[in-house]
């Protein structure tokens, strides 16, 4: 039943837009047919946001009309929007004159409004609906657009309103991607425009000594133009989260402010900024395993880091040094980049336990025994 109205409401908005002419795509908005609002749709068919997928829907069309202008320009561009939900960031993609759109959405109850934007907009450009518990793009679709990663960025896009519980794992997950220029990057350097929690964005674009500054901030702008764009009130929002959320544009560095693997960078980054308040010296110390204290002070002295300052008052070049520093002492030593204190600490937390737990009852009698005796 649902499937039928919905066509049925998609034939009648459809023989409407037969009647006239179909507008021309320029520099001006295209025109939208006459459409149920994303609120309505979702008063409609009862879609309520589910709390264990983090759902809040924007239905504010001039916000997400801005979303859509601060990207760059979407008109005759490639668009991949990622959790599209009602549609409400979709239809100002469309109504920007996109030449080609794929949304990816994982909940169901969203079909038929999307199919509806599907239906009408047939008619002006091609509209994929993906679904799937995983986020699955398949950009060798976009071959077409294939751009060297020293050139411009292709005319293609990615846009989401994304879960709160998801966006920081997937924005580090595509941050991977692009320091290997595959995935979403494989076709040149693609932007991204994404939401977050305004926290989360401080993060990403905080300076050194930034009451901000983190682990994010160093991954996200060492491969990365990050632009904090504009911010979004929590009321904006159905239902209204108990925080602000922010527009963050990511574009790909030609060269990445780092030269080393992904890998070496986030585990240097993250193993410093665990004690963020205590001195770089220490985060640099577990790094390596307790027995070699020379690679400690190998790396503070080739790097010329101040091992006093702390993580939130290093800078992007400092970070690099003993990035490098330390991929070279990594291929001078074997086995010292698998090493991790955070299991070693653990390992032998465990061991101590197990001593403890072992040690004999007779030994503590015989303690009890040689006190009394003395007495």
């Amino acid at each position: 039943m649902v499937r039928l109205s919905i066509f049925r409401l998609a034939e009648t908005v459809v023989k409407e837009v037969a009647a006239t002419t179909i507008p021309v795509v320029d520099s001006s908005l295209q025109r939208l047919p006459p459409l149920p609002s994303p609120r309505d749709l979702l008063k409609l068919y009862k879609i309520r946001a589910q709390r264990q997928l983090s759902q809040n829907f924007l239905l504010d069309f001039r916000i997400n009309n801005k979303i859509i202008t601060k990207t760059g320009k979407i008109q005759n561009s490639y668009v991949c929007e990622v959790g599209p939900g009602p549609g409400n960031i979709t239809r100002s993609i469309l109504q920007n004159g996109a030449k080609h759109v794929i949304v990816i959405e994982k909940d169901r109850r969203f079909l038929p409004s999307l199919e509806l934007l599907s239906f009408v907009f047939l008619w002006y450009m091609n509209f994929v609906i993906m679904y799937g518990k995983k986020l699955i793009i398949n950009f060798v679709y976009y071959r077409t657009l294939a751009c060297e990663w020293t050139m411009l960025p292709p005319p293609l896009f990615i846009i989401g309103n994304l879960p709160f519980n998801i966006s920081t794992a997937l924005i580090i997950k595509w941050l991977r991607h692009c320091s290997k220029h595959t995935g979403p990057f494989i076709h040149g350097r693609t932007r991204l425009t994404l939401t977050f929690q305004k926290e989360v964005a401080l993060r990403m674009v905080a300076n050194a000594n930034s009451e901000y500054r983190s682990r994010l901030s160093i991954m996200c702008q060492y491969l990365c133009n990050v632009n904090h764009l504009f911010n979004i009130p929590g009321k904006a929002f159905f239902p209204k989260p108990e925080v602000d959320v922010a527009v963050v544009k990511f574009t790909p560095r030609i060269r990445p402010l780092i030269n080393q693997p992904f890998d070496l960078v986030e585990k240097i980054v993250s193993t410093i900024f665990h004690h963020r308040q205590k001195f770089c010296r220490y985060g640099i110390a577990n790094l390596f395993p307790p027995n070699r204290p020379e690679l400690v002070e190998e790396m503070i002295n080739k790097s010329k880091v101040n091992p006093e300052k702390r993580s939130f008052s290093l800078e992007m070049e400092e970070f690099r040094d003993l990035c490098n520093v330390y991929n070279d002492i990594c291929q001078n030593n074997k086995g010292i980049f698998e090493y991790n204190y955070l299991i070693h600490k653990k390992k032998y937390s465990m061991f101590d336990e197990e001593v403890e737990h072992d040690l004999p009852q007779t030994d503590v009698n015989v303690e009890s025994d040689l006190e009394n005796h003395k007495m």
